[in-house]
């Protein structure tokens, strides 16, 4: 086991291309480190450096206080989880979980030992003498995953390893995944595009986008507490609802399109650094669980405020609604880009950029191409300066 350290990691390519650009992040022992990002971030990027199969253009990597950044690949002591399994169809589960270990030459009963310690380790015992022709899906991961925890690495590198499977099996081997990691206590990168995935698994998780780190936390921090723009809307299933807004005079009055929120002075008490965003424009962020529409289990707070919408699609999933509706509201993409000003736009293309969602109850009261006036808390709300596309946090 050992901390990984990567210190202003850069990599450029022969082309000018910067997939990653000085790059910051410790992995802690034994920690369950997620890099996650939509396609093209960098987050493979840096893991093959980390792996030694990219080299480093700038920067350094250590494994504990040793320099890795010009160390071979075979001697780095890492251990590697693909998302195509890479297992050798002629060989048992049990000849493929210990071909590392036959490969070093160890006595045949210290293999057989470490194998069934692994197959146990991961419930494969009686599947031990089984082709991966024979495995399901969720099968072979475990199988792929036991080839890299039976050698016992320093570090282990998961691509996207849970990317084939269909989605009930990811789901159940998201679980499974985390608790042979916990058990096994090996300092682990993960990277995935699934935001769903970093905030289950992740000990803690990095977001990029660009070749950038956005921000490293807790997956409940990243979540509560988004730095940007960009991680307000990636972070979430679905993502949070960001809407150019307007301030008054005094910040005590915010304007979304047509409509008008009423702001506490308990908000401005949480975020007194919105008043220097007076009779300016900011972007407003609401998390799809904080609106409510009407209904039987419905409890409106003395503070809340409201917000109609047109309702344009229905989605039952049986313990919840999600409710997409239209506001007059200017939509803003989460890459973080301000939109264009309303003025001028056709009006269905702001309808659109208005669209909006609400995770809402069941029994809740709401009419297919009929309008719903949702409610909110409005110290539930969140604010983004709207040309740095960063947090108001103060």
């Amino acid at each position: 086991m050992s901390p990984v350290y990567l210190d202003k990691l850069t990599k450029i390519y022969p082309n000018g291309y910067e997939a990653v650009h000085d790059f910051d992040l410790e992995v802690k022992d034994g920690e369950l480190m997620v890099l996650v990002g939509p396609s093209g971030c960098g987050k493979t990027t840096v893991m093959r450096m980390v792996a030694g199969l990219e080299r480093i253009t700038r920067g350094t990597l250590r494994f504990d206080d040793k320099v890795m950044n010009d160390v071979s690949p075979k001697d780095r002591d890492i251990a590697m989880v693909f998302q195509n399994y890479a297992l050798y169809p002629h060989m048992t589960v049990g000849e493929n979980i210990g071909f590392a270990l036959s490969m070093r030459k160890l006595p045949k009963s210290e293999v057989r030992k470490k194998v069934k310690e692994t197959a146990e380790i991961l419930g494969l015992e009686e599947w031990i003498d089984r082709k991966p022709g024979q495995l399901s899906g969720g099968q072979r991961q475990r199988v792929a995953m036991g080839r890299a925890i039976v050698r016992e690495p320093k570090v282990f590198l998961m691509d996207e390893p849970l990317s084939n499977l269909d989605a009930k099996l990811r789901v159940q081997m998201r679980a499974e995944v985390t608790r042979i990691q916990r058990r096994v206590g090996v300092s682990t990168i993960y990277v995935t595009h699934d935001q769903v995935e970093a905030m289950t698994m992740g000990d803690r998780v990095a977001v990029m986008r660009d070749g950038h780190l956005q921000q490293c936390a807790k997956p409940q921090e990243v979540y509560d507490n988004p730095v940007n723009i960009f991680v307000a809307g990636f972070m979430g299933s679905p993502s949070m609802n960001l809407f150019e807004a307007t301030l008054n005079e005094n910040a005590d009055v915010l304007t979304l399109g047509s409509q008008t929120l009423k702001l506490p002075a308990s908000v401005l008490a949480l975020k007194p650094a919105l008043k220097k965003y007076a009779n300016s424009r900011v972007v407003v962020g609401i998390r799809p669980e904080s609106l409510n529409a009407p209904g039987p289990q419905t409890q409106k707070g003395d503070d809340d405020v409201s917000l109609e919408g047109e309702v344009d699609l229905v989605e039952a999933l049986g313990s919840e609604l999600l409710v997409h509706f239209s506001t007059d509201a200017v939509r803003v993409e989460a890459e973080g880009a301000v939109s264009e000003d309303a003025e001028g736009l056709d009006a269905g293309l702001i309808a659109q950029r208005g669209a909006g969602v609400a995770r809402v109850e069941p029994g809740a009261q709401v009419t297919l191409g009929g309008k719903t006036t949702f409610s909110l808390n409005p110290s539930r709300l969140y604010f983004f300066d709207s040309s740095t596309g960063l947090s108001i946090v103060e």
